[in-house]
Formats: structure tokens, C-alpha cells, sequence
């Protein structure tokens, strides 16, 4: 979401005008800022991509380069989004949006609006659906009734379930599939049989998507998306300026290869700018809340005792989990695991203790009270899409009654020592920090009141999830820094759900704002 009161007109910087930037940007000096949210009035020294000195406001002694007075706004450290779907993310305008649909009948007719204006052959691809709320359930011949002719393919908002017609079905290999509705590893495996842009096109809507995250204050991203990112982001830092860090994950059926090339988590990579690292290894234990297939301890309501699936899906077997975390841990790659279900996030912090190595699990919606303080006891990092919290409720409501106090536990989880790491798992939410961190502040995002408000966290906090932990910006910093016109600290909730970006600066170097 864009600012709706920016004080300054500015525009995001262009790719071409990122890569006509020079990779040692000019020293610079940045006056009457406040150094952080509700921090004092300061002068800011920036040489070398680094914070080199602080002084306080008016003291900063006149020297080479640019300086600049900022009246007043404030200082913070820059913005990260801990998981994101980066490919994903960038196609999405491209695809039709059936978010706001209520009924498998009402999606399946913007499917066939949408594919009577599509030139012949090209397959409709759509995105959004929630079908966990429903009255009517998702089949082929819905679709086929409506465009038997072209391939359909509606992909769930959680990612983790895709509708097809029989075309679409055809393409991907499982025309024999009984009702279409793909989930899980069914649901990956024929997204990417799907006919892909080229690389040279989708890296062109990825450095498009980039620039429009620099404009909201985002300066590093972690990247989940399922593809050979190190290999990927590699290719697109060489050929353009990408205006973020990025962290590139890795996948299981990478992971030799990236131990073979002596690959660790954190470590920098040859690419521009040094602004790409090792992400790291990433694991699916259990499916999502809108498929039914996030792994619990009960039962979904409905399903018959001793059902295949009646508590959702278990991804991995425990054992494997535990023989995959040693494997990658001992050659320096953290894991990075996927649990939503209380059932599952239970089994990863068993693995995790287990191996006894660092790392993250990824969502940790639904968490048993036994396992809230094991996170911060093992060193594991919780990695949280505090939106998931504001859209899931009413979901949350119907498939975990009962059980809502303990899920999104963001404030149980902090009380608790662990740590948080913020983002939006972009295409399932929108890649902006400030909604991210708006939802965590304030559990709601409509005028309804706030779903278990006892789960909200403070503003400090959840700038400290969102930005690698980085609270205070000290000299000797990284100069990844952005600019806001408002504090997070005083503003209302509309501010800072749609936070004014007066600049953002990566090593020094602005990707948006002032130039």
C-alpha cells in the first residue's frame, strides 16, 4: 500500500537509474533526524556504506559529499521480510485476483470472464481463493462447464492447494485426478510444470518488485521461493542493480550441490555489491489452516475418528526431519522449517533438540503451551507473517475452535525470551512492512476489534522483528536505513499501517527517495 500523505514528493529510483549509480556512493550527512523511533534529534555521518559517526543535531562538522536536512523525520534501521516467494510475489499482478470470491461457483465464474478475454491457448491462471470458509467445494467440473477449452489453474492464497479444469490437468500430467483440487506436494509439483515467462521476463518482474519494496523501506529480503535461488539471484544481481540484500534459501534437492560448494548461512556470496548471501535450508513438515492439512494434535471438526488426514498432513517423518537437520547443520547451513500445526511444531523443536543446532521454524501459528518457551530454550528463531494472524481469524475460528488463545502467540512467544522475525510471505500477504507490522501491533486489519488482543506486541518490538533484530543504529552500522515521516513510536494505526517512506538507503546508497 502506498503513503497516502507523502510530505515530500518522491518516486521509487528506476533499474536503470540504479545501475548508473556509482558502487561507492559519495559520503553523506544527513541533519535533524531522530535517530531511531523516539530517539533524539541527531546528525547522521554516512562514508563507505557505513554509519561513521553521530553527532547531535546542528554539531556535525561541515565536510565532503552531500548533506542533507530532514526536518524532523525519523531514523530507523532498514526493513527486512523474513519470507518471501519472490517469483511468486512478482507475477501476482499478473494473474486474476479471486480473493474476494465466497463460493467455489463465484470463483469459477470470474475464471471464465477472465478466460474469454485471454488470447487462444493461453492458460488462466488465478490466485487468491480461500475455500476453508466455503459453502460449496472446488471441482474440475465446475471449471470445465465454464472454459473447457484452455487450461484453468486457481491457486489457494496459502499456496499449498490449486484448482484445476481438465485442460489444466492435462498439462500438468494428472488428467486422471478425480476432482482437480491439487494439494500439497500435488499442488507444488504442478505449479512448476506450469509454462514459465523466461528467465530474462521474470527476472525483469522481479527487479520491478524489488524497486516497489525499496519504496516501502525494505532493504533485505529472505527468499523461499522454490527454485535454486543461489543460482537465481545470482543471475539477476549480475545482470541488473537489485536494490535489496537478498538471503537465498536453499531446497532439498539443492542441498548437495550447496554442501559440495562449501555454502553456509550467512555467508556472502560473488555477486555486486556483496548485497547476496546463503539463506537457509528449507523443510515442509505439515500443509496450511485453509487445506485442513496444518499437522494437530485434535482433529479437524468434522472429520471421522481414524480418518486419513483427520489431523492434517505429516510432510516428514520424524526421523527423516532429524537426519535432514544434522546433514545441513553440520556443514554450517541452519535449517529453516516449515510448521504451522501444533502437532508439527511440536515434532520440529523435538528434531531441533535432537541435533542441537541453530535455526528458524517458519509460521508456528498453532504451538501447544508445553512448547512456547522451547524456542527461545533451544536458540530456534520464530518466523512470523503477523497478516496470517488478521486475514486466518475467521478460518482460525471454524478449524482450531477451541484453540485460538494459543495460536499466532506472538506476545506468549516474546514473554518467553524467543526471538521474532517479522514478514509477509509475499504472494500470501502483501510485501510491506509496515502492514506486517501494523497486524502485529494491532491483531485486526478492518474495523472489527482486535482478534485475541492479548497477542499484540509493541511497536519497539515488532520494528526489532522486522529489521534482523536491529534496534538502535550505533556508528560502525551497515548504512541500510530508512526514512519515515512519521514515528512508529506516536503514530495512530492508519499511519502506521500506511507508513509515509521518505527514503530508504542500502549501503549508503539511496534506492529510493532523494538521489
Amino acid at each position: 500500500m502506498s503513503p497516502t500523505t507523502p510530505t515530500t514528493p518522491t518516486s521509487p529510483a528506476t533499474p536503470a537509474a540504479l545501475g548508473a549509480r556509482s558502487a561507492t556512493p559519495e559520503p553523506l550527512t544527513l541533519r535533524r533526524v531522530h535517530l531511531g523511533a523516539g530517539g533524539p534529534l541527531s546528525d547522521v555521518r554516512i562514508e563507505s556504506g557505513q554509519v561513521r559517526a553521530v553527532f547531535p543535531a546542528g554539531e556535525a562538522p561541515r565536510a565532503d559529499g552531500r548533506s542533507l536536512d530532514l526536518d524532523g523525520r525519523t531514523l530507523l534501521p532498514g526493513m527486512w521480510d523474513s519470507h518471501v516467494h519472490m517469483v511468486q510475489w512478482a507475477g501476482l499482478r499478473r494473474r486474476l485476483d479471486v480473493s474476494g470470491a465466497g463460493s467455489a461457483r463465484e470463483a469459477a465464474d470470474a475464471a471464465g470472464g477472465r478466460a474469454a478475454t485471454l488470447p487462444p491457448g493461453e492458460p488462466m491462471i488465478g490466485h487468491g481463493f480461500r475455500d476453508g470458509l466455503w459453502p460449496d467445494a472446488p471441482h474440475k467440473d465446475l471449471l470445465d462447464a465454464l472454459v473447457p477449452d484452455r487450461p484453468v489453474m486457481l491457486i489457494s492464497m496459502d499456496l499449498h492447494c490449486a484448482w484445476l479444469n481438465s485442460a489444466g490437468l492435462a498439462l500438468v500430467d494428472r488428467g486422471d485426478h478425480p476432482t482437480g483440487l491439487l494439494r500439497e506436494d500435488e499442488c507444488i509439483q504442478a505449479v512448476a510444470k506450469l509454462p514459465t515467462a523466461s528467465a530474462e521476463l521474470t527476472d525483469q518482474w522481479v527487479q520491478e518488485a524489488s524497486v516497489a519494496a525499496a519504496a516501502r523501506g525494505i532493504t533485505g529480503i529472505v527468499d523461499f521461493e522454490y527454485a535454486d535461488n543461489i543460482a537465481d539471484w545470482t543471475r539477476r544481481m549480475n545482470g541488473a542493480a537489485v536494490p535489496l540484500r537478498v538471503a537465498a534459501s536453499i531446497w532439498p534437492q539443492h542441498l548437495e550441490a550447496a554442501i559440495g560448494s562449501g555454502f553456509r548461512t550467512g555467508q556472502t556470496l560473488d555477486a555486486p555489491g556483496g548485497l547476496l548471501e546463503v539463506g537457509p535450508f528449507k523443510l515442509l513438515t505439515d500443509g496450511s489452516l485453509n487445506t485442513r492439512t496444518a499437522l494437530c494434535h485434535e482433529a479437524y471438526p468434522g472429520a471421522m475418528p481414524g480418518e486419513p488426514g483427520s489431523h492434517g498432513l505429516e510432510m516428514l517423518p520424524p526421523q527423516e526431519l532429524v537426519s535432514l537437520l544434522r546433514r545441513a547443520s553440520s556443514h554450517g547451513i541452519e535449517p529453516a522449517i516449515h510448521a504451522i500445526g501444533d502437532r508439527a511444531n511440536e515434532m520440529t523443536l523435538d528434531a531441533f533438540e535432537a541435533v542441537r543446532c541453530h535455526g528458524r521454524i517458519e509460521h508456528g501459528q498453532l504451538l501447544a503451551p508445553k512448547d512456547i518457551p522451547r524456542f527461545a530454550e533451544l536458540g530456534v528463531t520464530v518466523s512470523v507473517q503477523p497478516t496470517h494472524a488478521v486475514d486466518d481469524r475467521d478460518v482460525a475460528d471454524r478449524h482450531w475452535a477451541g484453540r485460538t488463545h494459543r495460536a499466532y502467540a506472538f506476545a506468549d512467544l516474546l514473554a518467553a525470551g524467543a526471538v521474532l522475525a517479522l514478514g509477509s510471505d509475499a504472494p500470501v500477504a502483501t510485501l510491506d512492512p509496515w502492514l506486517t507490522l501494523a497486524s502485529a501491533v494491532t491483531r485486526t486489519g478492518d474495523e472489527r476489534p482486535p482478534w485475541h488482543p492479548e497477542q499484540r506486541i509493541p511497536v519497539a518490538d515488532a520494528l526489532a522483528g522486522s529489521s534482523r533484530g536491529q534496534r538502535l543504529i550505533r556508528v560502525g552500522d551497515r548504512a541500510d536505513l530508512v526514512v519515515t515521516d512519521a514515528d512508529p513510536l506516536t503514530a495512530d494505526t492508519r499511519t502506521l499501517r500506511e507508513m509515509p517512506v521518505y527514503a530508504t538507503l542500502l549501503a549508503g546508497a539511496w534506492t529510493h527517495g532523494p538521489s
